[in-house]
């Protein structure tokens, strides 16, 4: 899963980017998340899957939560190490199997980095999930959201990518162990081309 688009425009997307969230919907998501992590293990530690540049993953920090950013892209992390030295950032990728194989995983955030997950192999990634979590752990994704097909594949600027239905992700997260708890659309607007989806699963 590495992703060389991200590499050659890290830079451009750490200036396009600056702030952690798009619109309020995002914050209050990731927010929401956090209470679940606390509520179900104070001590547990998040991974933060496609962290980017890092900003997401120093918020999870601030707020008093143990989180890794995992970062394929050797040019995003750098920025993020860089950015925000007092968090933890390792080369990993949605399918935790590298460098956070031995570190023990108690929530995952997945905030539009499956997007760029074919379809086909997102099954994988989420049975990967699931081996590593325990019952009544969290998970939240974010991605740009489809209305009518399961996915839609989209003219992402860096990688190709794919929208997901909100009814097709939850259906592929139940089959591999997690039940919906609660999700969250952003309509399109000036900004996003896309309506986008905030869904968060628990292990079962």
């Amino acid at each position: 899963m590495e992703q060389p688009g991200y590499d050659a425009l890290a830079q451009l997307y750490a200036d396009s980017f600056p702030a952690p969230y798009q619109c309020a919907v995002e914050r209050r998501a990731v927010e929401a998340f956090v209470d679940e992590v606390r509520e179900h293990d104070p001590s547990a530690t998040v991974f933060d899957v496609g962290s980017g540049i890092g900003h997401v993953t120093a918020d999870l920090v601030r707020w008093g939560v143990r989180t890794v950013g995992l970062e394929p892209s050797n040019g995003m992390r750098s920025i993020a190490m860089r950015t925000h030295p007092e968090c933890h950032f390792i080369d990993d990728d949605a399918l935790l199997a590298r460098a956070a194989a031995d570190i023990e995983c108690g929530a995952i955030l997945a905030r539009f980095s499956l997007i760029h997950v074919p379809p086909e192999e997102l099954p994988d990634v989420l049975a990967a999930w699931a081996t590593r979590l325990a019952g009544g752990a969290p998970v939240l994704i974010g991605a740009q959201a489809s209305r009518s097909a399961d996915t839609i594949a989209f003219d992402h600027r860096v990688a190709p990518a794919w929208r997901w239905h909100p009814d097709a992700l939850a259906r592929l997260l139940f089959e591999a162990g997690f039940d919906e708890a609660w999700r969250m659309i952003a309509q399109a607007d000036g900004t996003h081309r896309f309506a986008e989806l905030h869904l968060m699963a628990r292990r079962r």
